[in-house]
Order: C-alpha cells, then structure tokens, then sequence
C-alpha cells in the first residue's frame, strides 16, 4: 500500500486534486474537473481526472460514496501517516519555522 501512496502523491495533477477536496470535500467529477480548470488552469478532460480519482482511490486517499447516479469523492488522509512512521521527526529536533517565513 506504501508505493501506491507515493506513486499517487507524484503526480501534480492527484495533488491538485487532492488540495481541491480539501477545500471542499465531497465533490463529484464534474465539480472537481471544473475547480482544476478554474483555480489551476489544469485542462485535464473527465476522462483523465477519473483515471487520477482511480489512482487516489487505490492508493486509499480517496473514498467514494454513491448516491444515485453520482458518485462523491472524499478525502483519506490516513494513508499518509505510514509516511510519518516511516521516517519519524527525531527526538529533540526544533518544529522548522511556518512556510514563507526566514530566519533572516
């Protein structure tokens, strides 16, 4: 399960996606092709960002929930602690300072 995490997260497009329902979870294709287009400028067709929702979805980060004849994407972030386990922040190391921020 481990190398399907890191070949899903690989791709920049399955991390769009997976930004996008973290925004907004629950989305169907459809929406989820029109916020790549919109906020990412992505212009993937359905087809594709299926293909990349089955990646998602292999790799456990994402779950679907039919409901009639739409099918809802959520997000699973619990795959992503075997990375954490893997290689674990050591003891007594300092907590890096916030992204866009220096030390200068």
């Amino acid at each position: 399960m481990a190398d399907e995490v890191y070949r899903a997260l690989a791709d920049p497009t399955r991390r769009a996606i997976l930004d996008e329902l973290v925004d907004r979870d629950g989305q169907s294709l459809f929406e989820i092709c029109t916020r790549l287009t919109m906020k990412h400028g992505l212009g993937s067709t359905r087809q594709a960002v299926s293909q990349h929702l089955d990646v998602l979805e292999q790799a456990g980060l994402v779950t679907v929930r039919r409901d009639g004849r739409y099918k809802f994407h959520h997000l699973d972030t619990r795959p992503l602690a075997q990375i954490a386990e893997r290689w674990p922040q050591p003891e007594g190391t300092p907590e890096p300072p916030p992204a866009g921020t220096s030390d200068a």
